[in-house]
């Protein structure tokens, strides 16, 4: 990867010499932003060493280098059931107060946790939202509910 730096730094220097064309611009009205990170609610709840249960926390949308990271991963190559624990801590940001969530930390959540997480990883990435369709078991009326964190029944 140096090398190739090393090499094209001239290049780089020449082109930064040139002034650059001016960009085009935007119109407002075809300006998106791009939602990177969604909020979302434990189930139970991930407890600390010091006995505080954390719930809420933040998950950012996966890059191709999250994907590709735990298939070199030696804990994934030996067991490849830990691949989701090892792409879910690099892709939550944010656990309550912790910010360093790690494999550890995720290893230590609970199982209903976990799959939570998974099924909220694959909607974010996969659908690009965080709702989905369900319907009530006693009227079976059909809705849509908020799975970033809303409790069920609040609208």
């Amino acid at each position: 990867m140096d090398e190739i730096l090393a090499a094209t730094a001239p290049a780089a220097a020449a082109e930064e010499s040139a002034p650059a064309p001016a960009p085009a611009p935007v119109q407002a009205q075809n300006r998106q932003e791009l939602r990177d990170e969604f909020e979302f609610e434990l189930p139970r709840g991930y407890v600390d060493d010091e006995g505080t249960v954390h719930r809420r926390g933040t998950m950012r949308l996966a890059t191709a280098r999250d994907e590709l990271r735990p298939q070199i991963d030696l804990r994934v190559k030996e067991n490849p059931a830990y691949l989701s624990v090892v792409l879910l801590s690099q892709v939550i940001t944010q656990l309550g107060t912790v910010t360093d969530v790690h494999a550890g930390v995720v290893e230590r959540m609970y199982a209903t946790d976990v799959a939570f997480l998974q099924d909220f990883y694959r909607r974010i990435n996969s659908e690009g939202h965080t709702h989905a369709a369900v319907t009530c078991p006693l009227c079976h009326g059909s809705f849509e509910v908020d799975l970033s964190g809303g409790r069920l029944g609040e609208s």
